[in-house]
């Protein structure tokens, strides 16, 4: 079916659900072969009225489906599956963006023959910056992983792995905007304990962080001579360096990436 003809449904529109159905939109697909399902009416009605979108019940929604993103909570996953299996259409295409939960689970779950896409994506599709992993499961070929790349392109960057590095990506992209958030949280903190106001500690920090990263994307330098390149003999930034390298934030990054990864994991599990 060609992308124009094809009804894509939403199940689950919390914050990264609503990121998906906004960019997804803006990218150009008609709100009129966009479905949203939520739980929670107030909520559903909010969402219908904010975007124009229709909101069946998620049973409504699968049966009517060509493609059916599952944007739920990974603890919540198991009762969605239940809920709309019997209404999954031998054709459907679905696409897991749940953190943790393997495809042979939904393929378990799910009529047999399922069609089944591991997704795992971040928050900036917001701006649509997103950065987005795509994993086939076992009835899955690259017909339908363009589909999703087809989908996730307008909103940002996506690349195919295999299954078994999704932990590492959920832990790396997927969590990752959350740790530059918090590093920027830091030095905003820093500007003020130095003197600055808050606004302009944060429009410094806000805007060095959006140039470097641009650099990071348009110069394709690898980052250790980005860094080399602001680092003077004898200067200020080495002094910080050398002092974050004391206080030991590169092993502590890393640390905390496993431990994103483990957690994955461990939802994979049922944990």
């Amino acid at each position: 079916m060609s992308g124009a003809d094809r009804v894509v449904a939403l199940l689950g529109v919390g914050k990264l659900g609503e990121a998906l159905l906004s960019g997804l939109l803006r990218s150009g697909m008609p709100a009129g072969s966009m479905l949203a399902a939520e739980r929670y009416a107030e909520r559903a009605a909010e969402i219908a009225e904010r975007y124009g979108v229709r909101t069946p019940t998620p049973e409504e929604a699968a049966a009517q489906a060509d493609v059916i993103l599952l944007a739920v909570k990974p603890q919540d996953m198991r009762a969605l599956l239940a809920e709309i299996a019997s209404s999954v259409r031998p054709e459907t295409l679905v696409v897991s963006m749940a953190a943790g939960i393997p495809t042979s689970l939904l393929e378990q779950l799910l009529p047999d023959g399922t069609v089944v896409v591991r997704v795992m994506t971040n928050t900036p599709v917001f701006v649509d910056e997103a950065m987005s992993a795509i994993s086939a499961g076992s009835h899955a070929g690259p017909e339908h992983l363009q589909v999703v790349e087809d989908l996730l392109g307008p909103v940002g960057k996506v690349v195919r792995v295999p299954e078994s590095q999704q932990d590492a990506v959920t832990a790396l992209s997927g969590s990752g905007p959350a740790y530059f958030f918090f590093l920027v949280e830091a030095m905003i903190d820093a500007g003020i304990l130095l003197g600055l106001p808050r606004a302009v500690a944060a429009e410094l920090i806000v805007q060095t962080a959006v140039g470097s990263a641009r650099m990071l994307r348009e110069s394709g330098e690898h980052p250790v001579l980005l860094r080399e390149a602001v680092t003077s003999p004898g200067g200020t930034t080495i002094a910080a360096i050398r002092t974050m390298e004391d206080h030991g934030v590169r092993a502590a990054l890393l640390a905390a990436i496993e431990a994103a990864r483990d957690r994955s994991r461990e939802l994979a599990a049922g944990g």
